[in-house]
């Protein structure tokens, strides 16, 4: 599998373009696929500048129903002409962080190519949709339209099983990192921690020892913060690892 990415907080290059996003473009035996698609038309532009076919990809995924990953579904389906996006069915309906921001999707984005998803769905052999059954532990604040905590029932996870090896990408795991690393059990895991708003170290410390007892290498960035990515690399040190826009990922 090689993984490219087109969108993060941050570069590697000062020509690509960064933004509070993620997008992931992945190739695998068989399939071209994009995962999330930043919060803007960004991703695209540095897909092109790093030799990245949007027109050429089979299927793409949303993570979420948040801004920051399907912003840019539009400039995708201008783009390509012919491939899926996958969606929860929860996806557009609306979210709003702590202060009551609007953090939700484009609701007039043209629904053709858009597939609604339930709990699961095999898009390909050993391509895998999924949403987990349990509920987050720490919102963050984070609303429904009816003022209730967000209990991301619109979240999913795509899992990839390949050369024998289990690969979970999620973009920003609002579930809990460790509770869906526990229950998937990956191999390699990549996406965002959402540890950005996290400043008690003893919550950073059990996570990352947790996550080292299983036999798991994770790639991260995106929210999962900077200076908690530093403490949690002190104690994970080679099993954990920082992504930025233009890294390119081989397995």
């Amino acid at each position: 599998m090689k993984l490219t990415v087109l969108i993060e907080n941050t570069a590697c290059a000062p020509e690509l373009s960064c933004e509070h996003g993620l997008s992931l473009y992945l190739e695998t035996k068989r399939h071209r696929i994009l995962f999330d698609m930043g919060q803007s038309g960004a991703f695209a532009n540095n897909a092109a500048a790093l030799g990245v076919d949007l027109s050429a990809v089979d299927f793409a995924v949303l993570s979420h129903g948040h801004y920051d990953h399907g912003g840019g579904i539009r400039r995708f389906l201008e783009i390509n002409r012919h491939a899926s996006v996958y969606v929860n069915q929860h996806a557009f309906e609306p979210h709003y962080n702590a202060s009551g921001k609007d953090i939700g999707l484009d609701t007039a984005l043209p629904r053709e190519r858009i597939r609604f998803v339930g709990n699961s769905l095999s898009l390909a052999p050993g391509i895998t949709l999924y949403t987990v059954p349990f509920l987050p532990t720490d919102t963050a604040g984070m609303a429904t339209a009816d003022g209730q905590p967000e209990d991301f029932r619109h979240e999913q996870y795509l899992l990839i099983e390949e050369n024998g090896r289990r690969i979970l990408l999620s973009g920003c795991s609002h579930k809990g990192i460790v509770a869906i690393a526990e229950y998937f059990q990956p191999d390699i895991l990549i996406g965002g921690f959402h540890f950005m708003k996290t400043e008690d170290e003893s919550v950073l410390r059990t996570a990352a020892q947790r996550l080292l007892a299983l036999d798991c290498t994770y790639y991260t960035g995106h929210c999962t913060g900077e200076k908690q990515f530093s403490f949690l690399k002190t104690i994970m040190t080679s099993r954990l690892h920082a992504i930025s826009t233009g890294v390119v990922l081989e397995s």
